[in-house]
């Protein structure tokens, strides 16, 4: 019998880790796969959905997240909420899901870090958005800050907060002007990522303050951020925790699939060295 056949799809989509993660979580719950690579340009998406249709199921890239919706016949519960979907599950139904909260949410709780009380977000872009309506459905206090070139989107992004999630608990600040004690602080902006490995969005003044701290950037596994994080006493989490667990949780949809703990953070260090080994 032929193996299920997955992919993920996006353009560009070159430097993807994704067929490197996916076939470990197949072979780590013994579940057969094939995970390949789809390059499709915006303008082809429609002409490609047969191909797509064909899968078991398929993950799903920039710049496909909310232009694959319309055609797809559901969506689940926070697919629909966030309006972006990155993994399909084929069959009778085309169900679109989103596991980016989701594998934000494991990556927190592996790392040994709650979502709650006070929490700062720095950065206010796509993935931003993930961590802010997670933070303000955890309940927490968010404080969204970010340089001043940014302080549109910023607004638009605590509009956002406030209509679908009628939250009244969001502040927003430069990032020079954060203040305050916090239980988690999130790094949503690319600094740090490499080849800019010696930056760090914030210093040791505001780190000393945070007692928690979440990097949503992967390349490297242990940013300056994360570094300085420990130097302080602070627990840390890197974005390949994410990466993986998300991934992860696509697994749970398609296959009802649960792994160990101790399997996820083997994965996690061995997708770091696979992603430099093959990227620099």
């Amino acid at each position: 019998m032929a193996a299920r056949q997955f992919a993920v799809m996006g353009h560009p989509i070159g430097h993807t880790m994704s067929p490197f993660i996916h076939e470990r979580l197949f072979a780590l719950a013994a579940k057969d796969g094939d995970y390949s690579v789809l390059d499709v340009v915006p303008e082809e998406l429609a002409g490609r959905m047969g191909e797509l249709n064909a899968l078991a199921g398929y993950n799903i890239t920039i710049p496909h997240k909310q232009r694959i919706i319309p055609y797809l016949d559901k969506l689940d519960r926070k697919a629909e909420l966030y309006g972006s979907v990155n993994t399909v599950r084929n069959g009778a139904v085309r169900e679109g899901f989103t596991t980016d909260p989701d594998g934000f949410l494991k990556a927190l709780q592996g790392g040994g870090i709650s979502l709650e009380k006070k929490v700062l977000l720095v950065g206010c872009g796509g993935v931003a958005r993930t961590f802010a309506f997670e933070a303000v459905l955890a309940g927490c206090d968010l404080t969204i800050a970010v340089r001043p070139e940014d302080q549109q989107i910023q607004t638009r992004l605590a509009q956002e907060l406030s209509e679908k999630l009628q939250a009244d608990r969001v502040s927003t600040c430069l990032i020079e002007e954060i203040r305050g004690d916090y239980h988690l602080m999130i790094n949503a902006t690319p600094v740090g990522m490499m080849p800019e490995t010696q930056n760090a969005v914030v210093g040791q003044k505001v780190l000393s303050h945070c007692a928690n701290v979440f990097d949503a950037v992967y390349n490297p596994l242990k940013t300056m951020l994360l570094q300085m994080a420990e130097a302080n006493g602070s627990t840390a989490v890197g974005g390949m925790a994410m990466l993986v667990w998300q991934a992860a949780v696509a697994h749970e949809i398609w296959d009802g699939s649960v792994y160990r703990a101790e399997d996820m953070v083997e994965l996690i260090e061995d997708s770091a060295r696979e992603q430099s080994r093959r990227f620099g």
